[in-house]
């Protein structure tokens, strides 16, 4: 594996927006999508936007084994699917980062309510899912794509991560790369089903207000 950072699912919002960000602080970033078609069409785009940039676009089985660090950004109705067709593609050691929300706009409903996972969030879902040895965390739930997406746009907020420990550790060493985004640790996997609500909950205020608000979460030593 590269030192690069794979992102399936990194057509869509998130996705791309994570790839701007990171690349923007030097990272290699490894485009996933269904479709290999797409993947490179996005990471043409993404140049555009960052020529200083390094991006490949891939499918996502390729994707998935570029790197030792992979984002999982895709809509909460493709989360299954899409851990399905990677279990003979990721491997042990790899960590996984789930940043899926099991909205109810998944299934036609508002995107203010959450969907029940009997798993308890869909970071657990996807820890059920993937080959032994993957190791799941959680992040970015919270962060708006929008407002990744957007490199004008002057990130300062917060993102919970979950897992272990030691699964934890680079994840929020990578995410404090980004300028103006602080990885905060936010216990055990478990603990998702609370990080993941906070989704809705901010889809709430954005709609009030017409923002794109974020979380900053107050009294943590520097």
């Amino acid at each position: 594996m590269s030192d690069s950072v794979s992102i399936i699912g990194g057509t869509g919002a998130l996705g791309l927006g994570l790839a701007l960000r990171l690349a923007q602080q030097g990272m290699p970033i490894v485009i996933g999508s269904r479709d290999a078609e797409r993947a490179a069409e996005a990471a043409t785009d993404a140049t555009g936007r960052l020529p200083d940039g390094s991006f490949e676009g891939l499918a996502n089985d390729e994707a998935a084994k570029r790197s030792e660090i992979v984002f999982l950004t895709v809509p909460f109705r493709s989360q299954s699917e899409t851990l399905t067709n990677l279990k003979n593609h990721l491997h042990e050691g790899q960590i996984l980062v789930d940043c899926t929300v099991p909205l109810a706009a998944a299934v036609s409903g508002k995107a203010t309510r959450m969907l029940g996972v009997w798993q308890g969030s869909a970071a657990q879902q996807a820890a059920e899912m993937v080959p032994e040895g993957v190791r799941v965390v959680s992040a970015l739930h919270t962060v708006s794509a929008e407002g990744l997406r957007d490199l004008d746009h002057v990130l300062d907020e917060d993102t919970i991560v979950c897992g272990k420990k030691a699964d934890k550790a680079p994840v929020i060493e990578l995410i404090n790369r980004i300028e103006g985004l602080r990885a905060v640790d936010g216990g055990l996997l478990e603990n998702s089903r609370t990080t993941e609500a906070l989704t809705a909950l901010l889809i709430g205020f954005n709609v009030r207000y017409k923002t794109h608000a974020g979380l900053k979460i107050t009294g943590l030593p520097e």
